[in-house]
């Protein structure tokens, strides 16, 4: 089974054509990529009008690089999935119109997929998959998650942001240092040439006794300290970036270390945008190992939205049995849609 994967929720076009067969992992066949960075940079930030008409433009020249690369013809897709939510209204109605209008001229089943859940089975694709059940510590750009997940389809949640987003944290403190666009990114490369301990700043809800994160204080905070150094802002702004960085990771593994205290499972999965990077991959990596606990991550060039997601967790649920692709060509968009809504039995 051949199926086309189309992402479009935000600002990059992802198209992949994973094979499945049997019970195996499917296997990634071909995959492109095209991101608005350059694009968005200008403005400081993603702008919904012109990320979809971005996506218009490179969504078919992009399966044809992967059809062309995979050696495979449309005529050999069995499935188109694409992504239904969440994420930006427009962006995602290019990617699910593009699905349902192949769906309808290949005379192929179409399947839409949830974002997140493309990004929680994103590890599948490395070269070092996961085994179930596992906790899962999801960290992109908007949500910040922590999920016990016993199967495809299968996700207890067990704490979740209940203000900014990890991601959000990043870019908005990057944003405050006037590090540009995207800021998580120029937050963590600058923080490599500083001092992590050089400002204390604070680590909100790392004691609350629960799995819920909270990072808007944080950012708070950075402001404050970014208002105080005044002119040594320039001067100081690698610790800065160091200090807010290493708030940001600790609060993450400490968190997914008691998640996994509590669920008694032995394996997490990281996945999302942030699951790039450095300093949280080093420290997740040496937590997990005084504890005896298998860690896995997607590839560096899956951590961020990609085709190859969609594309894996369709074929997952297919594989499954938990849901059906079909030929209904009608279709929808969910730019709010809570992974717990995501129904077992699609």
């Amino acid at each position: 089974m051949l199926v086309l994967g189309i992402e479009s929720s935000c600002d990059e076009t992802g198209v992949a054509l994973v094979e499945a067969t049997g019970a195996a992992v499917p296997v990634l066949r071909g995959d492109a990529l095209h991101s608005q960075i350059d694009m968005h940079q200008a403005y400081g930030g993603v702008v919904p009008e012109l990320a979809s008409r971005d996506h218009i433009r490179r969504v078919l020249p992009l399966t044809e690089m992967v059809l062309t690369q995979a050696g495979a013809s449309l005529a050999q897709v069995d499935v188109v999935a694409y992504t239904r939510g969440p994420g930006l209204a427009g962006a995602l109605l290019v990617g699910a119109g593009v699905a349902c209008a192949l769906g309808a001229a290949l005379d192929k089943p179409v399947l839409g997929v949830h974002h997140l859940e493309g990004h929680l089975l994103s590890p599948f694709l490395s070269a070092d998959p996961p085994e179930f059940p596992f906790v899962a510590l999801l960290v992109s750009g908007g949500h910040t998650q922590l999920m016990r997940v016993d199967g495809v389809g299968r996700y207890e949640l067990l704490g979740e942001t209940i203000d900014d987003a990890a991601g959000e944290a990043f870019d908005k403190s990057a944003k405050l240092m006037g590090l540009g666009y995207p800021g998580g990114p120029a937050l963590s490369r600058l923080a490599e040439q500083g001092d992590p301990e050089a400002f204390k700043l604070p680590r909100p809800l790392m004691r609350s006794g629960d799995l819920d994160f909270s990072f808007a204080g944080l950012k708070t905070a950075v402001l404050t300290q970014a208002k105080k150094l005044g002119p040594e802002l320039d001067a100081r702004k690698a610790d800065l970036a160091a200090s807010t960085q290493a708030a940001i990771v600790e609060v993450l593994v400490k968190k997914s270390m008691t998640a996994l205290e509590r669920s008694g499972l032995r394996r997490l999965v990281v996945a999302g945008g942030v699951g790039a990077n450095k300093s949280l991959r080093s420290e997740l990596n040496a937590a997990s190992a005084k504890r005896g606990v298998r860690v896995h991550y997607p590839e560096l060039h899956l951590c961020t939205d990609n085709g190859a997601m969609i594309a894996m967790a369709a074929a997952m649920r297919l594989q499954a049995g938990i849901q059906e692709a079909r030929r209904v060509y009608a279709f929808d968009v969910k730019p709010r849609w809570p992974l717990g809504e995501l129904q077992f039995h699609g």
